[in-house]
């Protein structure tokens, strides 16, 4: 299973990205996505998923109202829209599969098997 994750760079704060995540080799639409981040010298932390029937979305308090997370099963792809962006989201952010197919969504890291390499997040103030 490969997770690819793209769109990060460089945002002033107020600005907006799109995150993507494309998978392959697992068919991803029986299984939660997560979205996590991790920033210099802190743990890695939840930021948003959704779950596989794309009718559940949880949101890390610190994003809720500023992030939106979608999917696309058809193209085996989970987005994060991250919108009036701080100078603290950034960091490193990864996405990742549930380790059960058609589990429960959770934010618990270790509930999540495969993960992307990151993409990097930067935001100017």
């Amino acid at each position: 299973v490969q997770l690819q994750a793209s769109g990060g760079g460089l945002v002033q704060a107020g600005g907006s990205l799109r995150l993507s995540c494309a998978a392959s080799g697992r068919t991803t639409s029986s299984y939660n996505m997560g979205w996590f981040r991790q920033a210099p010298g802190k743990e890695r932390e939840f930021v948003a998923g959704i779950s596989w029937r794309i009718t559940t979305t949880y949101y890390a308090d610190s994003v809720k109202d500023r992030f939106t997370i979608s999917r696309d099963n058809a193209k085996n792809t989970v987005y994060l829209q991250m919108d009036n962006m701080k100078p603290e989201d950034a960091a490193v952010h990864y996405c990742a599969t549930d380790r059960t197919r058609f589990g429960i969504l959770t934010m618990t890291p270790i509930d999540y098997d495969y993960w992307g390499h990151g993409t990097l997040v930067t935001v100017s103030s």
